[in-house]
């Protein structure tokens, strides 16, 4: 059996540079890319294709991509990170190498471990911070990052959250269900958003605390690689010295977390693009028809490059959201334009590279010659960026918030 993978040309390196990023940033996109070059690609087709189930989650690749360091990217020295002058930069450019080989590798354990579980420890009170974090960047632990819940996932107000926090001796009781939950069948711990006293906070919990239950993942059209699973908490006793956020405070917590993981779906999306272009680049080259090259046919010239052009809009706006946040501790509106950009442009060329191929664009494994096609995943794949950590109807309410005002748009 072989790949589509096999021989893939890297056309971004004919119409893209790294000029304007750090020297520290190319230094890791190199890593990564050798990293996803040797580590996920040969094992593309398996990863991306699983069914979706607890034995399914690859603890193997969180291990690889401890021992790589690339966990280490995004954090400070004196939590054992790579201590990096922009680190969200680096840490959006692993996302996008990983990405192009595979959205659920890059999502689940990258975008969700080092991003959003990551992120959130990193801003917790000083005991959480030192205890767990220094372990999920040597690989120890997988966390998750439970807000969504059954009637609340775009709008987490807190009259809307059924997941409540109990104050009692040395603690709080949490009772609710958590949905959507990335990763939450092979947890070690998992920040919840919840509601108490009215209010939403953010704590830790140990999963195999009493009164919890995680269900069978989901089974879902795409990025199957990304678990997800109810959490079913029935009274689970929480320690103070576990919250995260106090009361009031655990909105903030979560929209800082999720405003990274939006940027970093925009890179993933820019990686699954940027494989779906270079798929029907090489196609463009050597298929033929009515006695020309299909790259002849000014149809696809055209299409090419306004595909070439939206890639590169969507990496630049996820590096320029990336750089701000690095520079300035913030990375709105770039974050939302990011997030719709890259996941725009993933679908957008996933469906006309499917197309440039025909048929053979449309089967996941042409039987006759034992050739697995990836571009199936990729379009199975892409559409949930349009979707997750944050609709992009929201990403656009937001960046339209800030283009006419907040009291034109609220």
């Amino acid at each position: 059996m072989t790949s589509s993978l096999e021989d893939l040309p890297r056309v971004a390196d004919r119409l893209s540079d790294d000029l304007l990023l750090p020297p520290e940033t190319v230094k890791v996109r190199a890593r990564a890319r050798e990293f996803a070059t040797s580590i996920l690609a040969p094992r593309a087709a398996e990863l991306n294709s699983a069914e979706e189930s607890r034995a399914a989650f690859p603890r193997d690749i969180v291990d690889a991509i401890a021992a790589a360091g690339l966990y280490a990217v995004p954090f400070a020295e004196d939590v054992g990170g790579a201590g990096l002058e922009f680190p969200m930069l680096a840490a959006a450019t692993v996302l996008e190498e990983l990405g192009y080989y595979s959205a659920g590798i890059a999502s689940a354990l990258y975008d969700g471990q080092a991003l959003l579980v990551g992120h959130t420890l990193d801003a917790a009170p000083a005991a959480i911070r030192s205890e767990f974090l220094p372990r999920l960047i040597r690989g120890e632990i997988v966390g998750s990052f439970a807000t969504s819940e059954p009637d609340a996932s775009t709008d987490l107000s807190a009259e809307h959250m059924r997941t409540t926090a109990r104050r009692v001796d040395g603690g709080f009781r949490l009772s609710g269900r958590k949905r959507w939950i990335t990763n939450s069948c092979a947890a070690d711990i998992t920040t919840v958003l919840c509601v108490a006293e009215g209010q939403q906070a953010m704590v830790l919990v140990d999963m195999s605390a009493q009164g919890i239950t995680v269900l069978e993942p989901d089974k879902k059209m795409g990025n199957r690689l990304k678990l997800t699973s109810d959490i079913v908490f029935d009274d689970v006793f929480v320690p103070e010295e576990h919250v995260i956020a106090q009361p009031g405070r655990g909105l903030a917590a979560a929209l800082g977390s999720l405003a990274l993981g939006r940027i970093g779906i925009g890179a993933v999306g820019v990686g699954m693009a940027q494989s779906a272009f270079d798929h029907a680049a090489r196609h463009l080259r050597r298929r033929e028809a009515f006695g020309h090259k299909l790259g002849e046919f000014q149809h696809w010239q055209f299409r090419t490059a306004e595909h070439a052009i939206g890639i590169e809009s969507a990496r630049s706006l996820y590096q320029k959201a990336a750089r701000k946040f690095d520079t300035t501790g913030r990375a709105e509106p770039e974050a939302a334009m990011a997030k719709v950009a890259g996941s725009r442009i993933g679908v957008d060329v996933a469906r006309d590279a499917i197309q440039v191929h025909g048929g053979y664009g449309f089967v996941r494994e042409l039987t006759a010659d034992g050739v697995v096609n990836h571009l199936e995943a990729i379009w199975r794949d892409a559409k949930i960026g349009e979707i997750y950590e944050g609709a992009n109807e929201v990403q656009l309410w937001s960046i339209a918030r800030v283009a006419l005002g907040r009291d034109i748009t609220a």
